[in-house]
């Protein structure tokens, strides 16, 4: 067949929310810097996270340029982190050449440090060949679906990279398993818990790496508010609320067929809403409630939903409230509330352009802080992760025990939905996360 591998990262809106409440407005920029990179890598090597390799790497290229600004007055020069040399680097095997791999994923490679792109995969040959000239693949080196298990004889691949619809992740990623790759696999995970389930033995079985690319937990902002969450700088936690939306097109596309999707924008739009209330509260919900809405006049939607609603509830008391539409224009957005404060982002879950915005009572009044970080490039900075697990032999932040407990609820929200019912959810029957990956420094 061909490449129609998914597009479920999907581009940010630039609207932003306002608070009329807001007494006071303040804005700070906060600059991200490429040299920051690498000293927080040095401090994740002496903690023992999944950064550890960095710092040899860092130190064996780090270039060191003396100062010719008066560093108590000016603003401080960055020169950009030390690069591991292209042969040192781990190199990737893109299985599925869509929009997804061509847009984001193959000009992401080319901003890495640790990461090349060294093989293809792809049921097009003809475009391949195109992709690969453009990134200095060998031709022996590209490959379709049939010929897949020929990268176990390619010593430049140490990871796969599985950019499918999402009813193939788990085929490709028990066939890269076998022939002894670790595996970076698109979200959502698969499309059962099954299915999660047999990624996850199958890549133990083999002694390899497995990580689902939810590129949200390595955007500086959302890392942010983790941090603020743990330093209870929001107070008590009560709820989230969160939307993804879009008006889809072409009904013939594969994310419209429920074999392919596993369902509608639940799966692909909304389960960025779900990971969010999980990972920016640090806890596991434990009963969903949900409705579905499907119309009966419209072809795009003959075998999934057009829209879904759904509310989380959470053992400390925190409610989630989120909803995913294919039928609506362009929406990304998030809000957690807690007694002490509120955190926000609006622009949300978008490659780019995204924003933030945080209240708290200061001084005796309510002041609204908006911030702002330089641009980065989201995978990259998940790309170079999974390299840095494979360099060091660490279990990645997001490991498939995250795309299991993910789909875990996703199939308690549709069961909800055909039922009518509160559906309870057991608690993950271990971790879902690895260590954090290495903290910005802004």
């Amino acid at each position: 067949m061909r490449d129609s591998p998914p597009d479920n990262d999907c581009p940010s809106n630039d609207s932003n929310a306002r608070d009329d409440e807001s007494v006071e407005s303040s804005r700070r920029s906060f600059l991200q810097r490429s040299g920051t990179g690498l000293a927080a890598a040095v401090a994740a090597a002496a903690s023992g996270t999944a950064w550890a390799a960095g710092p040899s790497i860092a130190e064996q290229n780090a270039v060191k340029l003396s100062l010719i600004q008066d560093p108590d007055t000016e603003q401080k020069e960055e020169t950009p982190d030390a690069n591991a040399a292209p042969s040192d680097r781990i190199g990737y095997a893109i299985v599925g050449l869509g929009r997804l791999s061509l847009n984001q994923i193959l000009p992401a490679l080319a901003q890495c440090k640790y990461s090349r792109v060294t093989a293809l995969v792809s049921g097009d040959r003809d475009k391949a060949l195109k992709i690969a000239r453009q990134y200095g693949v060998p031709e022996r080196d590209v490959h379709d679906y049939s010929t897949f298990e020929r990268l176990a004889n390619n010593p430049r691949v140490q990871v796969v990279y599985i950019v499918l619809p999402n009813g193939m992740h788990a085929e490709f990623t028990v066939r890269a398993a076998r022939i002894g790759k670790h595996v970076l696999c698109e979200k959502p995970m698969a499309n059962s818990v099954a299915e999660c389930q047999s990624m996850i033995d199958a890549c133990q079985q083999a002694q390899k790496l497995l990580m689902i690319a939810y590129r949200s937990q390595y955007e500086a902002m959302d890392r942010m508010i983790v941090k603020m969450v743990r330093e209870k700088k929001l107070g008590t936690l009560s709820e989230f609320i969160a939307g993804n939306s879009q008006n889809v097109g072409d009904p013939t596309q594969w994310r419209l067929k429920k074999a392919l999707a596993g369902g509608g924008p639940l799966p692909d739009v909304g389960i960025y809403c779900l990971n969010a209330a999980r990972f920016l509260t640090g806890e596991e919900p434990n009963e969903a409630i949900a409705t579905v809405y499907r119309p009966d006049d419209d072809p795009r939607f003959k075998e999934v939903e057009q829209s879904v609603h759904f509310v989380l509830r959470f053992p400390s008391g925190i409610t989630a409230t989120c909803m995913a539409s294919y039928g609506s224009h362009e929406s990304r957005f998030f809000r957690l509330q807690g007694s002490q404060g509120w955190a926000e982002m609006n622009p949300a879950f978008g490659y780019n352009a995204l924003s933030m915005r945080h209240g708290m009572r200061v001084d005796g009044k309510n002041a609204t802080t908006e911030i702002t970080v330089d641009p980065t490039n989201q995978f990259a900075h998940e790309i170079d992760h999974m390299s840095q697990c494979v360099l060091s032999d660490t279990r990645p932040h997001t490991p498939g025990e995250e795309g299991l407990q993910d789909q875990r609820v996703v199939e308690a929200i549709y069961k909800s939905a055909r039922t009518g019912r509160p559906v309870q959810i057991a608690p993950p029957v271990t971790s879902t996360r690895g260590a954090d990956p290495a903290e910005e420094v802004f």
